[in-house]
């Protein structure tokens, strides 16, 4: 599987959790101190994230990191 693709599958999942908790980006973004647009990018699946990130991005959504992977199907 191309790195586009997984990072794709990671970014929608991102985006179902915080879609779920009814947060803006910006509002979601901004309570973990990222800026709007890098997190923007992230759910495009433009960014290939670190562990660290996904990490933080997992604890603003109140899941483990390994939640955010299996909901990509990862």
């Amino acid at each position: 599987m191309q790195h586009d693709s997984l990072a794709r599958k990671l970014g929608l999942a991102i985006r179902a959790a915080r879609s779920a908790n009814g947060w803006s980006q910006e509002r979601f973004a901004d309570s973990i101190s990222m800026h709007r647009a890098y997190y923007s990018s992230i759910e495009r699946g433009e960014k290939n994230i670190t562990v660290a990130t996904l990490s933080r991005l997992a604890a603003g959504l109140g899941v483990k990191p390994h939640q955010l992977l299996r909901d990509a199907e990862l």
